[in-house]
């Protein structure tokens, strides 16, 4: 490979990080105008054909890309050409062939292609293979290999932004399999090294200890149609405005949701765009006393704007189930359902702040009409029972296959399964396998794509079954509120309790199960108690509307009675 070919070659990838497509593959056609034979060519030509969903140009081009007879400098044109070919798989959601391929190109990289001028180049087609097979691996519901990938792809950047952001992401992905435990706290602590904030905003106590109504600020990108935006509404529109004044920092695109929002809070500030630094600068200029960040390790976050410490005081919680692992966060959000021991805090870096109630307040009237009515439970009219879990697939582990499996063999029944992995053939395919796997029947299953009209589908529904151990939040709180049961397991940690804090603030702990045996025996016998199951279905809608699940105005004042004490705390020391 000569020095022009290279040339061309990180023009590609220049307009690739511009989002130019089109001038990317034209460097492509470049190479291949001066040599047919060029491989580097053809693979630019099948990476960039992808990206614009030119999927006929871009399986020609790997045609001849595979078919040369040259073998020149093969190693280093195949590192492109494995990647193009697991993106075009991948974005036709051919899940299997574009895991084979991306596992194909991770054997193909070693260290000495790394290595002289060809070195950047290689390294930035690695981190895309980690990050597009992580998200590929999601997908299919292998969430561990996805987290592994994240952080390799972390290891391999040398921009510290980028490291922290996969690093971050990695984290969040943990989650799927783990459950609160001295690895991921180290995981999570090793976060702070990457964000590298040494500047610190300046706090003086001795003024802020005059009396003032405290000024809370909330931070999220999520302010608009997202999962965790269903538990906002009372943190911004419900405050005691005589002690308190509202400000909220939103960091994301905004939607239609996002404009009912801004009407909430005393003060609006749309922060999109915006450095972290900008972004902190104006949360100290604004004098927070107290600033709550809704998003801990979801996508696109804000805590590289707490690192920055632009409040004297600052919690996370609601949107992340997990410690953020800064020193400069003070508090984590949580209730006394899900910390309830001593022990519980040895997996955090923030102190505990535990509401008594539950540390969520389902609010979903501000992001959607629908109103559940009571109705009849499906078994009623099939004669048999209808399960079903609409959680991300990922969340789904094998040994909550295999309960559900043994669930399905106890009672004439079915399972309904549905997600975005069941929205692609290939991801079906997955799920009946590793159903077949455990000694399941996949024609049990069926297995319903991802639609705007699922909790519409929720009628269809007997029995929802929740997942471990990574619960349901949103889909546990849907299904309760469309009337249907659903059954949870216990967990042994913040993230794996959600099931058992949502089901008892919504006066259903007979649902809670303490253990796997258990979670199979009441999914069995409340399937089989027919005459039960059609009560439930009649009364939960409006039972879950009167309870403390959805009762805002209890919620906030344990909420700002916290905000009290956490505040009297900072300024007495």
């Amino acid at each position: 490979m000569n020095e022009k070919d290279f040339s061309w070659s990180r023009q590609a990838e220049n307009f690739l990080e511009e989002g130019n497509f089109s001038n990317m593959r034209a460097c492509g056609r470049e190479l291949l105008d001066a040599n047919l034979n060029n491989p580097e060519g053809w693979a630019l030509v099948a990476e960039a054909s992808v990206y614009m969903e030119d999927f006929d140009t871009a399986e020609a081009a790997l045609n001849q890309l595979w078919h040369l007879d040259s073998q020149q400098n093969a190693l280093r044109a195949n590192l492109r050409g494995l990647f193009a070919t697991a993106a075009f798989y991948g974005a036709q959601f051919i899940l299997d062939k574009a895991m084979e391929a991306y596992e194909q190109l991770f054997k193909r990289f070693n260290v000495s292609v790394g290595k002289g001028i060809w070195g950047e180049i290689s390294n930035r087609i690695i981190e895309r293979g980690y990050a597009f097979y992580a998200d590929t691996c999601l997908l299919a519901g292998y969430a561990d290999k996805a987290a592994a990938a994240t952080f390799n792809a972390s290891r391999t950047v040398s921009d510290i932004k980028k490291k922290a952001m996969y690093h971050s992401k990695a984290l969040f992905l943990t989650n799927y399999r783990d459950s609160g435990n001295k690895q991921q706290l180290e995981q999570h602590k090793q976060f702070e090294h990457l964000l590298r904030t040494e500047v610190k905003f300046p706090h003086d106590r001795e003024k802020r200890r005059k009396n003032h109504s405290l000024r809370i600020g909330y931070i999220s990108p999520d302010f608009r149609q997202h999962a965790a935006a269903y538990f906002f509404t009372p943190l911004l529109r419900d405050a005691n405005r005589n002690e308190f004044k509202i400000y909220a920092y939103s960091t994301g695109k905004a939607d239609h949701i996002t404009q009912r929002f801004k009407k909430m809070p005393d003060v609006w500030r749309d922060m999109h765009g915006k450095s972290s630094r900008h972004v902190a600068k104006q949360i100290f200029d604004d004098r927070i006393d107290i600033l709550v960040d809704l998003s801990g390790h979801s996508q696109n976050n804000c805590l590289p704007v707490l690192g920055y410490r632009p409040a004297p005081v600052q919690i996370s919680g609601i949107g992340y189930i997990n410690t953020t692992g800064l020193s400069a966060v003070d508090y984590f959000l949580t209730d006394t359902t899900c910390c309830p021991d001593v022990g519980d805090q040895l997996n955090f870096r923030e102190k505990l702040l535990k509401l008594d109630g539950c540390h969520l307040c389902f609010a979903p009237e501000i992001l959607r009409s629908i109103k559940a009515e009571g109705c009849d439970a499906p078994v009623k009219t099939n004669g048999y029972v209808t399960y079903g879990c609409f959680n991300n697939f990922a969340k789904v582990t094998d040994d909550i296959l295999l309960m559900w499996r043994n669930i399905l063999e106890s009672v004439p029944s079915k399972l309904v399964i549905k997600n975005k992995t069941c929205s692609v053939e290939s991801g079906q395919n997955i799920i009946r396998e590793r159903f077949r796997r455990i000694g399941g029947n996949p024609e049990k299953l069926e297995l319903r794509p991802f639609s705007p009209d699922y909790l519409a589908q929720y009628r269809d529904i007997d029995i929802a079954l929740d997942t471990s151990p990574y619960c349901g939040g949103l889909t546990t709180c849907d299904a309760l509120y469309m009337g249907v049961p659903v059954i949870s397991l216990k967990g042994h940690s913040h993230g794996s309790r959600y099931g058992e804090t949502i089901l008892k603030a919504a006066g259903l702990p007979e649902l809670i199960s303490d253990g796997q045996r258990a979670y199979v025996s009441k999914a069995v016998q409340l399937g089989r108690q027919a005459d039960k199951l059609n009560e439930l279905h009649n009364d939960l809608p409006k039972m879950i509307r009167i309870s403390p699940l959805m009762d805002n105005k209890s919620y906030m004042a344990d909420m700002e009675n916290k905000f009290k004490q956490i505040w009297d705390c900072y300024c007495k020391v």
